[in-house]
């Protein structure tokens, strides 16, 4: 059933758009909560004005999205928890607890089922996916450090952690070159020639 949209509907479009829905859908939810109407020939004849504003309403809602997404990329949430010697939690940092941080930080409810890809069970630094409306896919930086740690030092401590491990990594390249890192290879011994004699031995009168 095709209608016109009077407002936003999530995953459906926005205002001035002629969508296709469930029939019931229609009838039942947008209709009578006055979202849509259907999208007959003198409702569709109205409509140019309508899509012009909903031009300008999505180009509006991009850029703000752009915005959040962008100021989502420059944060670093931070969680202290209690975790074992070893690093696992007791517990877990959830999505929904990374949405009600992002809520506090940006102001925007996010559905926590759009957020990373499950609980983080681990101490650590994460890169968090926030999925948006508008199909855009930033990363939040998540730190999980224990609760008797400063969250400023336990992040600088993991920096310094992934360096050290990045430039072990580079030793298992293929393409690694000792005298890249100011180690000199000496000239290969030639073993047989120090455990022969050079000259051959004098034959017997």
């Amino acid at each position: 059933m095709k209608v016109i949209l009077l407002e936003d509907v999530y995953k459906q479009g926005v205002a001035g758009e002629i969508v296709d829905v469930a029939p019931g859908y229609a009838r039942n939810y947008l209709v009578p909560q006055g979202l849509a109407v259907r999208a007959t020939p003198g409702m569709i004849k109205s409509l140019e004005n309508l899509s012009k504003k909903a031009d300008m309403r999505r180009a509006e809602r991009e850029k703000r999205f752009q915005e959040i997404a962008e100021g989502i990329e420059e944060l670093t949430l931070y969680f202290p928890v209690r975790a074992s010697e070893r690093g696992k939690l007791y517990g877990s940092v959830t999505n929904a607890e990374i949405a009600d941080a992002l809520k506090a930080e940006i102001g925007l409810n996010i559905d926590r089922r759009r957020i990373g890809d499950g609980a983080l069970r681990e101490l650590g630094s994460f890169d968090v996916v926030v999925r948006l409306d508008t199909g855009l896919t930033p990363t939040v930086r998540v730190i999980i450090h224990r609760d008797d740690e400063d969250p400023l030092a336990a992040a600088q401590a993991l920096e310094e952690l992934q360096e050290a491990e990045a430039e072990w990594e580079q030793f298992a390249d293929e393409d690694y070159d000792p005298e890249d890192y100011g180690i000199v290879q000496t000239e290969e011994v030639d073993e047989e020639a120090i455990l022969e004699p050079d000259e051959e031995p004098a034959d017997e009168a």
